[in-house]
């Protein structure tokens, strides 16, 4: 059972990272939730720190992790840093009994991402997966046809996340050591959580991997160490309750920039129709019954927003607003004391799918999904 927060003081958060995704997703969705407040920040950059305490107007600014970490007046921490420094950050906000958003994958393994969960359950913090898009209007939709049975009996899942990056350097995300993996742990994950969310757990997965790109250059020409991870991920499997998955992901799609959103479709078909979301169209849904065609819906206005949220849907180009609502569910699940959705249990288990998808693309073969709980 997590911690209540008293109602009448304002939840205090700080973002370790403070990079693109903090700026873009984070803090606008702390500025729209009247119940919390950001009150630090921290990175290893301290030039960039310096700039986003002056942007973002905090009043502690620092590039060590340890000074928000054992700060007795923050509340929750949001990690928003390499892959490789989830794990040992979380588990000391842990520790300190800090409630923790972490960025996907939670970790570089099945077994830290499992280390995470147990320590946060053992300390009675609120946990959470930044799973951006389950947010998304279109795939909280998506969802509610599924779980009523409006769609019948679930007989396919089908992903397909398709983006036209640049063959310059990811940076980090480029380095094993630092991502663990490309394409799959930065996109393909949270299709994977469609997948899981959707229609429940799997049973076996075989996958395939392919880096395509060396990105030894920078956006400016300079020399860099070259890419060794995935830029192209693909897993085929099978879910517990009968159904087919496929997922197919990349950053080499020539054509598929689409003003920066790229192509991003999730469908599941099943036995009485067809729902099909897109993250272009995250207000919308594509509906199809037998013999019919695809038919664009719009998504009821009750599942645009979480329940309570004052964020506006209509104020905000629709593919970029329902990001804001991670906070208000952080933020939710700590003042009223129970646990976030998605948890580090859901981040623990995409990635158990995702490291199988690794394993099938070494051994060349299907691999079991263990029916276990870390």
């Amino acid at each position: 059972m997590t911690r209540t927060h008293r109602h009448s003081v304002s939840v205090r958060l700080a973002i370790i990272g403070a990079g693109k995704v903090a700026a873009e997703h984070h803090v606008p969705g702390i500025a729209h939730d009247p119940r919390c407040e950001l009150v630090a920040i921290c990175d290893t950059n301290e030039q960039l720190v310096n700039r986003r305490q002056a942007q973002w107007q905090v009043s502690l600014a620092t590039s060590r992790p340890e000074r928000i970490i054992s700060d007795p007046d923050i509340d929750g921490v949001i990690i928003a840093t390499p892959n490789a420094s989830h794990a040992p950050l979380a588990l000391a906000a842990i520790a300190a009994g800090k409630h923790v958003m972490c960025e996907k994958p939670l970790g570089l393994s099945v077994a830290e991402a499992a280390t995470m969960f147990k320590a946060a359950r053992a300390a009675g913090i609120v946990h959470m997966t930044a799973f951006t898009y389950r947010f998304a209007p279109a795939m909280r939709y998506l969802r509610m046809l599924v779980q009523s049975g409006d769609l019948g009996e679930p007989r396919h899942f089908r992903s397909q996340r398709f983006l036209d990056w640049p063959e310059t350097s990811w940076g980090w995300r480029q380095s094993k050591a630092l991502a663990g993996a490309g394409d799959l742990y930065d996109m393909t994950i949270h299709r994977i959580d469609f997948g899981l969310d959707l229609l429940g757990p799997i049973d076996r997965i075989c996958g395939a991997l392919e880096r395509f790109c060396l990105r030894g250059q920078t956006e400016d020409g300079a020399a860099c160490e070259s890419s060794d991870v995935d830029d192209w991920s693909c897993l085929l499997g099978r879910f517990v309750n009968g159904a087919t998955g496929v997922w197919e992901g990349t950053t080499l799609a020539k054509g598929y920039h689409m003003g920066g959103v790229g192509h991003d479709w999730a469908e599941v078909n099943g036995s009485t129709g067809t729902a099909i979301y897109r993250l272009g169209k995250a207000h919308s849904l594509l509906l199809g019954k037998p013999g019919k065609g695809l038919e664009d819906v719009a998504v009821p206005e009750n599942l645009l927003t979480p329940a309570g949220s004052p964020r506006d849907p209509q104020g905000q180009p629709a593919a970029v607003g329902f990001r804001q609502d991670l906070i208000w569910e952080f933020v939710s699940a700590i003042r009223e004391g129970r646990d976030a959705a998605p948890s580090f249990a859901d981040g623990w288990q995409a990635q158990v799918i995702a490291d199988a998808a690794i394993q099938s693309d070494l051994s060349g073969s299907w691999v079991e999904i263990p029916r276990q709980k870390p």
